[in-house]
């Protein structure tokens, strides 16, 4: 932060780490308060952009109240006992002729957060959120086409970015694919 002369307000970094050395590279920096903020407030609980201000004009953490206790102060983190999860929605079937194919840049029409005490609670949580007709993951009649796929054919398939990747590893899990074959095929880092 300091080497690009950001001193006061909020940030967010996103950063990609290469999973077979471990090497760190910074995608992108808001050096303000972002979409990102937004979630991790919400799902925190945590009001980032009124202390960033706060912080901006001068006080300390340890002077800034909690909003919820009133008695401990900002610098105090959240205690969380519960996973958050946010799925994109993309529309691709209102745009005929788009490719679904999908990228780095974004795409996404909107987004679902869920809150569950485990991954796969808010996972499940997020999924059926996102208005695509479903149950969730697994478990659902839309699901009859994958079941009647090979692992091989459903393998082929996760290896393509799609809005519909996610429903063709869990099928591939389901028909007994390990994760690292998943990985070898997908590039989804476990």
């Amino acid at each position: 932060m300091r080497r690009i002369g950001v001193e006061t307000g909020g940030s967010n970094i996103q950063f990609a780490i290469d999973p077979t050395n471990g090497e760190m590279v910074v995608i992108e920096m808001n050096p303000r308060v972002s979409r990102s903020s937004a979630l991790a407030s919400k799902a925190t609980g945590f009001p980032i952009a009124k202390i960033a201000t706060l912080l901006a004009i001068g006080y300390r953490l340890d002077e800034i109240e909690n909003d919820i206790t009133k008695v401990t102060p900002a610098s105090f983190e959240p205690s969380i006992d519960y996973v958050v999860v946010k799925v994109p929605r993309w529309a691709f079937e209102k745009f005929p002729g788009v490719s679904s194919r999908l990228g780095t840049r974004m795409q996404s029409v909107g987004e679902a957060m869920a809150i569950g005490r485990t991954f796969t609670e808010a996972l499940q949580k997020a999924m059926r959120s996102i208005e695509l007709g479903r149950y969730g993951l697994g478990g659902d009649p839309l699901d009859k086409p994958l079941d009647l796929l090979g692992l091989d054919e459903v393998l082929n398939l996760a290896t393509k970015a799609t809005p519909s990747r996610i429903f063709e590893v869990e099928s591939a899990l389901r028909k007994g694919a390990s994760i690292e074959l998943v990985y070898e095929k997908t590039k989804i880092d476990p």
